[in-house]
């Protein structure tokens, strides 16, 4: 654990999360049809759970439903939630950050159905001071684990200066 990871605001469990819990737009910096995620579940120092509703209307949905490659932007956006819970905590807005890439993202299903409901888990391996880290994440659908990945991101300290090139 570094030592940003320790000074950070810590994320009681011991806390009734389910009532304190804000909604998921307030603490990804998504928005509109992008913001995949209908609900923050869980947050905490070493987890994060949020749910997802596959609807029709969705961007990305096909005739056979979500396709499985978009369970990376999933996992992505509950590290996301599970980020911006610990801005919110330390009085600052969500952060952006950035989704590198992930090591071994396996889907048992080629499709998330319409209709179907997602629990997203994410859980911090490695969270450095510089910025990036390492989760591992799954998701769940009808009490299965349908598809896992180790996801590595990074969160710049400014992120506009970041894409700017001010800030490596």
């Amino acid at each position: 654990m570094t030592q940003e990871t320790q000074d950070a605001p810590s994320m009681n469990p011991s806390t009734n999360l389910k009532t304190s819990l804000p909604p998921v737009r307030d603490v990804v910096p998504h928005g509109g049809a992008m913001l995949l995620l209908d609900a923050l579940v869980h947050a905490d120092d070493t987890h994060c759970v949020a749910r997802a509703e596959i609807r029709g209307t969705q961007l990305f949905v096909d005739a056979s439903g979500m396709p499985a490659w978009v369970g990376i932007e999933y996992m992505a956006q509950t590290i996301a939630a599970w980020s911006g819970m610990r801005d919110r905590l330390a009085g600052k807005p969500p952060g952006v950050g950035f989704l590198l890439g992930s090591r071994r993202y396996e889907c048992d299903v080629s499709h998330f159905p319409i209709g179907s409901t997602l629990t997203v888990h994410a859980q911090p391996e490695l969270i450095g001071d510089n910025g990036l880290g390492q989760f591992s994440c799954r998701i769940d659908m009808a009490g299965r684990e349908v598809a896992r990945a180790n996801v590595s991101v990074f969160q710049p300290a400014d992120a506009q200066a970041f894409l700017q090139g001010q800030e490596v």
